[in-house]
């Protein structure tokens, strides 16, 4: 609570601050414990209890799972999207692994020589890289689960197109699949307002697939 200290709390408000966070991040019944009697990943929520405590409007997290073992890194990760959907806090998160920053980031900025190469969102990262080395970057990421019927889809407004059961524009592409393999029909994709904005086809999501994104009219914003 030393973050607390500094702010001028009272030791009351203080313990109290401590006891919430600490149940916050998993951590309720170890307030008495020394830092070698903690696992890893306890030793992390360690971390993200005293940058919690002091009620920051930004969290900067610097390869903070980089030592953790696969099993404990993955259960940081979730715990992580967890505080961040009820605390709804701004979080820069570094990490040399791609696949980390698309399961933890909604936007992802691509560094090289100390420059920024390229901003986008992870879809379109991986479906339209700038240039060799983000290409290269993001080569073995499991595009069926990144790439959404945004990516692949031809855009399409006539309501009279609207034929069978649509699907929202943000479906991955590993949920389109059985929907367009066993089917000649088009897939018919909606907003978040339920309005038609594009077809997907069965060729669209199989040159997807081979890591072929086909620009098929204009994107969607």
């Amino acid at each position: 609570a030393y973050g607390l200290e500094v702010q001028g709390m009272p030791k009351e408000q203080r313990l109290a601050r401590s006891q919430e966070i600490l149940e916050l991040v998993g951590l309720h019944g170890w307030e008495h414990h020394y830092p070698h009697e903690l696992s890893g990943g306890m030793q992390q929520r360690v971390g993200l209890a005293r940058a919690l405590a002091v009620d920051p409007e930004i969290l900067l997290c610097d390869e903070p799972f980089s030592a953790l073992d696969p099993l404990i890194r993955r259960d940081m990760q979730n715990e992580l999207i967890r505080l961040q959907t009820n605390l709804r806090k701004t979080l820069v998160f570094i990490t040399h692994d791609f696949l980390e920053a698309i399961k933890l980031g909604d936007r992802i900025a691509i560094m090289k020589d100390g420059e920024i190469v390229q901003i986008g969102t992870p879809e379109q990262i991986v479906a339209h890289p700038v240039n060799d080395y983000v290409r290269e970057f993001t080569k073995d990421v499991p595009r069926v689960k990144v790439l959404t019927a945004r990516s692949v889809m031809k855009p399409v407004h006539d309501k009279a197109a609207l034929i069978g059961k649509a699907i929202a524009i943000d479906t991955t592409l590993e949920a389109l699949i059985p929907l367009t393999v066993d089917s000649d029909q088009d897939v018919p994709i909606v907003d978040e307002q339920q309005n038609l904005v594009g077809l997907v086809d069965r060729k669209a999501v199989m040159l997807a697939l081979a890591d072929t994104i086909v620009e098929i009219g204009e994107s969607v914003e």
